[in-house]
């Protein structure tokens, strides 16, 4: 028996993320083409982010759907708020687990010009006469950074 792919979620991770997943009512009239399976995207998203494959070299023949709707579902699960939640759910899984060390932990942070601005932005920490935004990422002691970001609480 093969090795299982990174990007292909598990069964206990899909229980967990399914309900997370905002919910698309089909159109009564005019319905359409069924979507894809949500499961079969996350696939396909988990494949493109791991692999590094552009979004329109997504293979057809994985049956994860086009790079396209793999994309807009990305996009739509963002604006729903669903990867936020997720992360709070795992985070929370882990800390209940007692998985979470944060004895050793590595802080770093970035900053980037906003060129345009933007709702998000404010004075850049850098230059105040421009706008920008600064990125904090925190790493614990026994999760690597390399890790899978919807790993598994051991």
């Amino acid at each position: 028996m093969g090795q299982r792919r990174p990007w292909e979620v598990e069964d206990g991770l899909w229980e967990r993320i399914a309900p997370l997943l905002p919910v698309t009512e089909r159109r009564i009239r005019y319905p359409g083409r069924k979507r894809l399976e949500e499961r079969r995207v996350l696939n396909g998203i988990l494949f493109v982010l791991c692999t590094g494959v552009p979004w329109e070299f997504l293979p057809q023949e994985l049956g994860y759907g086009s790079g396209s709707t793999c994309w807009r579902r990305l996009r739509d699960w963002h604006q729903a708020g669903m990867w936020q939640a997720l992360h709070e759910l795992l985070l929370a899984q882990w800390r209940a687990a007692g998985q979470l060390d944060f004895s050793r932990a590595a802080v770093d942070g970035s900053h980037l010009r906003a060129m345009k601005g933007g709702a998000k932005t404010g004075p850049s920490p850098v230059d105040r006469g421009r706008s920008g935004s600064k990125h904090h990422v925190i790493v614990e002691a026994l999760v690597p950074p390399s890790a899978h970001p919807l790993g598994d609480p051991r």
